[in-house]
C-alpha cells in the first residue's frame, strides 16, 4: 500500500464515482452531483475498492440531514482524490468533518499492518526532493517508474485513532514522507458530528519540522484492509480558507 498512498493523490487510475463530486460555493467545498470530475476514484494494486457513494439528506437520516459523501469499507482501501493549487505564502484554515459509527476493532495507526482507519483527509505538498533520504529518493524513483509521476515530497492526513492521544504526530511505518495527526481518539464522539478547523501551516510544521510547500491534491480514504473487517463513515464539506 505504500506506494499507492505515496503516489495516489497525484495520480489518478480510474474515473470518478458517477454521483460523487465536490462542488465550489464561495468560503467552502460542498459534496453535489454537478462537477463530476473534481473527484478522482483511486483504486490501490491488489486492494478491494472502497465504496463512496453521495447521499442527500432525504435518502440518509443516519448521516444528520445533511448531504454527505458514505464511505462503506469492507476488507478494502482505495482513496477518492482531487487537485488543488495553494502556494505556501497563502496557506490557511482547513475546514471539514465527518460522522463514524464505530471504531475498527483491532486497529493501530502507528503498527505496520495494522494502520486501518475509518477517517482519513489527506493533504499533499509539494517541496524539494533532493532532501529525500536514500530510501524515499527509492522510493520517489519506483512511483516515476510504475505510475510515470513522483510521490508527493509531503504527504499529511488527520486520522481518527482508536488510542492515541489528540495531537499525536504517527509516522508512517513505511516512510516518513507521510505523517499523521490525530484529530480524535477512543470512542467518545462516535454516532456524532465532528467539524474541525485546522492551521495547516501549523499542522504542517509540528508533523514535519519544516515549512509547508505548495498544496496540491486533498484526499480522503476509508480503509479497512489491513484488520479485515468492515466499517463505514460519512464525510461533510471541505473548506479551504486563507
Amino acid at each position: 500500500m505504500l506506494l499507492s498512498l505515496s503516489v495516489g493523490l497525484f495520480t489518478g487510475c480510474a474515473a470518478p464515482p458517477a454521483a460523487v463530486a465536490l462542488a465550489p460555493t464561495p468560503g467552502k467545498l460542498t459534496w453535489s452531483a454537478q462537477q463530476q470530475a473534481a473527484w478522482q476514484a483511486l483504486p490501490l494494486p491488489g486492494k478491494v475498492a472502497t465504496r463512496y457513494l453521495l447521499e442527500e439528506p432525504a435518502l440518509a437520516s443516519a448521516q444528520g440531514q445533511r448531504a454527505a459523501l458514505k464511505a462503506d469499507a469492507r476488507s478494502s482501501a482505495s482513496m477518492l482524490r482531487t487537485p488543488v493549487r495553494v502556494e505556501a505564502d497563502a496557506l490557511g484554515q482547513l475546514g471539514f468533518s465527518w460522522m463514524v459509527p464505530a471504531l475498527i476493532a483491532g486497529a493501530d495507526m502507528g503498527v505496520r499492518g495494522l494502520d486501518d482507519s475509518p477517517v482519513r483527509l489527506i493533504l499533499a505538498f509539494e517541496g524539494d526532493r533532493n532532501q529525500f533520504s536514500g530510501k524515499n529518493s527509492m522510493l520517489n524513483e519506483l512511483a516515476r517508474l510504475v505510475t510515470g509521476e513522483e510521490m508527493p515530497y509531503a504527504t499529511l492526513m488527520y486520522v481518527w485513532c482508536n488510542q492515541r492521544p489528540v495531537g499525536s504526530v504517527i509516522q508512517n511505518p513505511r516512510t516518513d514522507r507521510i505523517r499523521k495527526i490525530v484529530v480524535e481518539s477512543g470512542p467518545q464522539g462516535l454516532m456524532q458530528w465532528r467539524n474541525y478547523v485546522r492551521n495547516i501551516r501549523a499542522d504542517f510544521e509540528q508533523a514535519f519540522g519544516e515549512p509547508p510547500g505548495a498544496l496540491v491534491a486533498i484526499g480522503l480514504m476509508t480503509d479497512s484492509d489491513n484488520t479485515h473487517s468492515n466499517t463505514v463513515a460519512w464525510y461533510g464539506p471541505i473548506g479551504l480558507r486563507q
